[in-house]
Protein backbone atom coordinates (compact mmCIF):
# COMPACT_ATOMS: atom_id res chain seq x y z
CA UNK A 1 0.00 0.00 0.00
CA UNK A 2 1.17 3.74 -0.52
CA UNK A 3 2.40 5.80 1.92
CA UNK A 4 -0.97 7.40 2.08
CA UNK A 5 -2.52 4.43 3.33
CA UNK A 6 -4.35 4.11 6.41
CA UNK A 7 -4.23 0.82 8.82
CA UNK A 8 -6.58 -0.13 11.08
CA UNK A 9 -6.08 -3.33 13.49
CA UNK A 10 -8.56 -4.67 15.92
CA UNK A 11 -7.88 -5.78 19.01
CA UNK A 12 -9.53 -7.93 21.98
CA UNK A 13 -8.89 -7.37 25.81
CA UNK A 14 -5.75 -4.01 24.00
CA UNK A 15 -6.66 -2.39 27.89
CA UNK A 16 -5.90 -5.92 29.86
CA UNK A 17 -2.22 -6.19 28.13
CA UNK A 18 -0.48 -3.73 25.98
CA UNK A 19 2.44 -5.92 25.54
CA UNK A 20 -0.14 -7.31 22.55
CA UNK A 21 0.32 -4.07 20.83
CA UNK A 22 3.91 -3.10 21.51
CA UNK A 23 5.02 -4.59 17.97
CA UNK A 24 2.12 -2.75 16.37
CA UNK A 25 2.94 0.90 18.05
CA UNK A 26 6.42 0.29 16.76
CA UNK A 27 6.34 -0.28 13.21
CA UNK A 28 7.34 2.56 10.60
CA UNK A 29 4.60 5.27 10.74
CA UNK A 30 2.20 3.67 13.12
CA UNK A 31 1.77 7.31 15.24
CA UNK A 32 0.93 8.73 12.25
CA UNK A 33 -1.22 5.42 10.33
CA UNK A 34 -2.30 3.21 12.77
CA UNK A 35 -5.54 3.47 14.39
CA UNK A 36 -6.03 0.87 17.07
CA UNK A 37 -10.15 -0.54 17.88
CA UNK A 38 -11.22 -2.95 20.15
CA UNK A 39 -13.29 -5.16 18.98
CA UNK A 40 -15.24 -8.76 19.17
CA UNK A 41 -15.96 -10.86 16.74
CA UNK A 42 -18.87 -12.47 18.30
CA UNK A 43 -20.50 -8.99 18.67
CA UNK A 44 -22.46 -8.00 15.59
CA UNK A 45 -21.31 -4.24 15.15
CA UNK A 46 -18.31 -4.28 16.79
CA UNK A 47 -16.93 -3.70 13.98
CA UNK A 48 -18.73 -0.65 12.35
CA UNK A 49 -16.25 2.48 13.65
CA UNK A 50 -13.27 0.17 13.03
CA UNK A 51 -14.07 -0.05 9.02
CA UNK A 52 -16.09 3.25 8.30
CA UNK A 53 -14.56 5.22 5.71
CA UNK A 54 -12.58 2.15 4.39
CA UNK A 55 -11.79 1.53 0.56
CA UNK A 56 -10.80 -2.34 1.62
CA UNK A 57 -11.26 -4.79 4.71
CA UNK A 58 -8.74 -7.48 5.10
CA UNK A 59 -10.22 -10.02 7.39
CA UNK A 60 -7.54 -12.29 9.16
CA UNK A 61 -8.66 -13.42 12.12
CA UNK A 62 -9.64 -16.62 13.15
CA UNK A 63 -8.94 -19.15 15.67
CA UNK A 64 -6.18 -21.61 14.56
CA UNK A 65 -6.79 -24.64 17.57
CA UNK A 66 -5.27 -27.84 17.06
CA UNK A 67 -7.34 -29.40 19.84
CA UNK A 68 -10.38 -28.10 20.81
CA UNK A 69 -13.29 -29.49 23.96
CA UNK A 70 -15.97 -27.61 22.00
CA UNK A 71 -15.65 -27.60 18.39
CA UNK A 72 -18.32 -25.06 17.71
CA UNK A 73 -18.09 -22.68 20.59
CA UNK A 74 -14.06 -22.80 20.10
CA UNK A 75 -13.97 -23.11 16.40
CA UNK A 76 -17.20 -22.84 14.04
CA UNK A 77 -19.10 -19.61 15.50
CA UNK A 78 -15.86 -17.57 16.00
CA UNK A 79 -14.91 -18.21 12.38
CA UNK A 80 -18.77 -18.39 10.78
CA UNK A 81 -20.06 -15.66 13.15
CA UNK A 82 -16.97 -13.75 12.89
CA UNK A 83 -16.51 -13.50 9.20
CA UNK A 84 -20.11 -12.77 8.88
CA UNK A 85 -20.10 -9.98 11.61
CA UNK A 86 -17.23 -8.16 9.60
CA UNK A 87 -19.03 -8.18 6.45
CA UNK A 88 -21.98 -6.92 7.74
CA UNK A 89 -19.96 -3.80 9.16
CA UNK A 90 -18.47 -3.87 5.79
CA UNK A 91 -21.59 -3.79 3.90
CA UNK A 92 -22.86 -0.37 5.74
CA UNK A 93 -19.52 1.42 4.19
CA UNK A 94 -20.42 3.45 1.02
CA UNK A 95 -16.54 3.65 0.35
CA UNK A 96 -15.66 0.00 -0.10
CA UNK A 97 -14.39 -1.18 -2.85
CA UNK A 98 -13.18 -4.93 -1.96
CA UNK A 99 -12.79 -7.63 1.20
CA UNK A 100 -10.56 -9.69 1.44
CA UNK A 101 -10.76 -12.96 3.71
CA UNK A 102 -7.59 -15.19 5.00
CA UNK A 103 -9.10 -18.74 4.32
CA UNK A 104 -7.18 -21.28 4.61
CA UNK A 105 -5.72 -24.47 2.31
CA UNK A 106 -7.24 -26.87 4.85
CA UNK A 107 -10.82 -25.01 2.77
CA UNK A 108 -9.29 -26.40 -0.11
CA UNK A 109 -8.14 -30.13 0.18
CA UNK A 110 -10.76 -31.91 2.45
CA UNK A 111 -13.22 -33.16 0.02
CA UNK A 112 -14.40 -36.04 -1.92
CA UNK A 113 -11.56 -36.53 -4.20
CA UNK A 114 -8.46 -38.38 -3.76
CA UNK A 115 -4.94 -37.21 -2.30
CA UNK A 116 -2.69 -39.37 -4.83
CA UNK A 117 0.44 -39.14 -6.43
CA UNK A 118 -0.11 -36.58 -9.59
CA UNK A 119 -2.84 -35.05 -7.93
CA UNK A 120 -2.67 -31.04 -8.15
CA UNK A 121 -4.48 -29.26 -6.46
CA UNK A 122 -6.53 -25.19 -7.48
CA UNK A 123 -8.80 -22.95 -6.47
CA UNK A 124 -11.46 -25.24 -7.97
CA UNK A 125 -10.91 -27.57 -5.26
CA UNK A 126 -13.44 -27.40 -2.05
CA UNK A 127 -13.27 -29.31 1.94
CA UNK A 128 -16.88 -30.97 2.09
CA UNK A 129 -18.31 -30.15 5.47
CA UNK A 130 -19.83 -33.56 5.97
CA UNK A 131 -16.33 -35.23 5.55
CA UNK A 132 -14.87 -32.73 7.86
CA UNK A 133 -17.50 -33.35 10.61
CA UNK A 134 -17.36 -36.93 10.13
CA UNK A 135 -13.38 -37.11 10.25
CA UNK A 136 -13.57 -34.27 13.58
CA UNK A 137 -11.46 -32.07 11.37
CA UNK A 138 -12.75 -28.97 12.85
CA UNK A 139 -10.58 -26.51 11.84
CA UNK A 140 -10.77 -27.19 7.89
CA UNK A 141 -14.52 -27.15 9.01
CA UNK A 142 -14.78 -24.08 10.22
CA UNK A 143 -12.99 -22.63 7.80
CA UNK A 144 -14.98 -24.26 4.59
CA UNK A 145 -18.34 -23.06 6.86
CA UNK A 146 -16.98 -19.42 6.98
CA UNK A 147 -16.74 -19.16 3.15
CA UNK A 148 -19.69 -20.79 2.41
CA UNK A 149 -21.23 -17.99 4.64
CA UNK A 150 -18.84 -15.51 3.03
CA UNK A 151 -19.98 -15.94 -0.18
CA UNK A 152 -23.98 -16.25 0.37
CA UNK A 153 -23.80 -13.13 2.37
CA UNK A 154 -21.22 -11.05 -0.25
CA UNK A 155 -23.85 -12.29 -3.33
CA UNK A 156 -26.69 -11.17 -1.12
CA UNK A 157 -25.24 -7.56 -0.45
CA UNK A 158 -23.37 -7.36 -3.36
CA UNK A 159 -19.87 -7.18 -2.07
CA UNK A 160 -16.57 -7.74 -3.64
CA UNK A 161 -15.08 -11.02 -1.73
CA UNK A 162 -11.62 -12.09 -2.31
CA UNK A 163 -10.30 -15.28 -0.53
CA UNK A 164 -6.70 -16.20 0.09
CA UNK A 165 -5.89 -19.78 0.67
CA UNK A 166 -2.62 -19.97 2.34
CA UNK A 167 -0.41 -23.30 3.86
CA UNK A 168 0.86 -23.42 6.56
CA UNK A 169 2.94 -19.61 6.55
CA UNK A 170 6.80 -19.99 7.73
CA UNK A 171 8.87 -17.19 7.91
CA UNK A 172 9.45 -14.07 10.36
CA UNK A 173 7.34 -12.97 12.49
CA UNK A 174 7.02 -9.17 14.05
CA UNK A 175 4.89 -9.91 16.77
CA UNK A 176 7.22 -11.55 20.10
CA UNK A 177 5.12 -14.56 21.09
CA UNK A 178 4.85 -17.86 19.17
CA UNK A 179 1.43 -18.74 17.21
CA UNK A 180 1.02 -21.40 14.59
CA UNK A 181 0.73 -19.52 11.48
CA UNK A 182 2.58 -16.30 10.58
CA UNK A 183 1.45 -12.71 9.55
CA UNK A 184 3.71 -13.17 6.61
CA UNK A 185 0.66 -13.80 4.93
CA UNK A 186 0.02 -9.74 4.74
CA UNK A 187 2.13 -9.52 2.17
CA UNK A 188 0.16 -11.21 -0.36
CA UNK A 189 -2.91 -9.49 1.46
CA UNK A 190 -1.70 -6.34 -0.03
CA UNK A 191 -1.77 -7.33 -3.55
CA UNK A 192 -4.96 -9.11 -3.55
CA UNK A 193 -6.47 -5.44 -3.26
CA UNK A 194 -4.63 -3.69 -5.29
CA UNK A 195 -4.83 -5.65 -8.35
CA UNK A 196 -7.75 -4.86 -10.05
CA UNK A 197 -7.82 -8.38 -11.92
CA UNK A 198 -8.21 -10.44 -8.06
CA UNK A 199 -11.53 -12.29 -7.76
CA UNK A 200 -12.09 -15.73 -5.79
CA UNK A 201 -9.83 -18.11 -3.86
CA UNK A 202 -6.08 -18.04 -4.00
CA UNK A 203 -3.72 -20.99 -2.90
CA UNK A 204 -0.91 -19.68 -1.78
CA UNK A 205 1.60 -22.90 -1.14
CA UNK A 206 4.83 -22.31 -2.79
CA UNK A 207 5.96 -26.36 -2.39
CA UNK A 208 4.72 -29.07 -0.70
CA UNK A 209 7.88 -30.09 1.18
CA UNK A 210 8.07 -33.57 3.64
CA UNK A 211 9.25 -33.37 7.21
CA UNK A 212 12.07 -34.87 6.87
CA UNK A 213 13.45 -32.48 4.15
CA UNK A 214 12.71 -29.76 6.03
CA UNK A 215 14.99 -31.30 8.54
CA UNK A 216 18.06 -31.73 6.04
CA UNK A 217 17.83 -28.38 5.13
CA UNK A 218 18.24 -27.40 9.00
CA UNK A 219 21.11 -29.72 9.33
CA UNK A 220 22.66 -28.11 6.61
CA UNK A 221 21.78 -24.59 7.27
CA UNK A 222 22.88 -25.00 10.92
CA UNK A 223 24.72 -28.34 11.81
CA UNK A 224 25.28 -27.55 15.20
CA UNK A 225 21.86 -28.34 15.90
CA UNK A 226 21.83 -31.84 16.82
CA UNK A 227 18.45 -33.36 16.78
CA UNK A 228 18.59 -32.93 12.92
CA UNK A 229 21.46 -34.97 12.63
CA UNK A 230 19.42 -37.77 12.61
CA UNK A 231 17.93 -36.95 9.60
CA UNK A 232 21.19 -36.64 7.29
CA UNK A 233 20.92 -40.17 6.19
CA UNK A 234 17.53 -41.00 5.59
CA UNK A 235 15.79 -40.93 2.27
CA UNK A 236 13.05 -40.56 1.22
CA UNK A 237 11.92 -42.20 -2.77
CA UNK A 238 8.37 -42.04 -2.34
CA UNK A 239 7.08 -39.28 -4.84
CA UNK A 240 4.11 -36.46 -2.98
CA UNK A 241 1.09 -37.94 -2.71
CA UNK A 242 -0.36 -34.59 -4.02
CA UNK A 243 1.12 -31.00 -5.24
CA UNK A 244 -0.45 -27.57 -5.14
CA UNK A 245 -0.98 -25.40 -8.45
CA UNK A 246 0.35 -22.35 -7.94
CA UNK A 247 -0.72 -20.85 -11.68
CA UNK A 248 -3.56 -18.38 -10.10
CA UNK A 249 -1.44 -16.95 -6.98
CA UNK A 250 1.35 -16.11 -9.73
CA UNK A 251 -0.76 -14.85 -12.18
CA UNK A 252 -1.75 -12.08 -9.02
CA UNK A 253 1.91 -11.36 -8.79
CA UNK A 254 2.96 -13.46 -6.20
CA UNK A 255 6.62 -14.70 -6.16
CA UNK A 256 7.18 -17.48 -3.99
CA UNK A 257 9.91 -17.94 -1.51
CA UNK A 258 12.67 -20.26 -1.90
CA UNK A 259 12.08 -22.91 1.13
CA UNK A 260 15.37 -22.67 2.12
CA UNK A 261 15.39 -19.32 2.31
CA UNK A 262 12.47 -19.32 4.67
CA UNK A 263 13.05 -21.96 6.54
CA UNK A 264 16.57 -20.04 7.55
CA UNK A 265 14.40 -16.43 8.21
CA UNK A 266 12.53 -18.79 10.68
CA UNK A 267 15.33 -20.02 12.47
CA UNK A 268 16.73 -16.64 12.50
CA UNK A 269 13.67 -14.80 13.89
CA UNK A 270 13.42 -17.32 16.54
CA UNK A 271 16.95 -17.09 18.36
CA UNK A 272 16.47 -12.51 17.70
CA UNK A 273 13.34 -13.23 19.49
CA UNK A 274 15.35 -15.86 22.15
CA UNK A 275 13.02 -18.91 21.76
CA UNK A 276 15.54 -20.84 19.90
CA UNK A 277 19.22 -20.83 21.02
CA UNK A 278 21.81 -22.85 19.80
Amino acid sequence: MNSNSKYVFLLKYVADDPNKTQHLLALDGAKERLSLFEANLTVEGSFDSAVDGCLCVFHTASPVLLSVDDPQTQLIDPAVKGTLNVLKSAAKVQSLKRVVLTSSMSAVMFGSRLLEHGVIMDETWFSDPLICEQKKLWYPLSKILAEDAAVKFANENGLELVFINPGYVIGPFFQPTLNITSEGIMSLIKNAFENPEANGRYCMVGNVVRSIEIMKIVEKLYPSLGDSKRYKDEKCDEPLPYNVSRAKAESLGVNFTPVEVSIKDTIESLKEKNLLSF
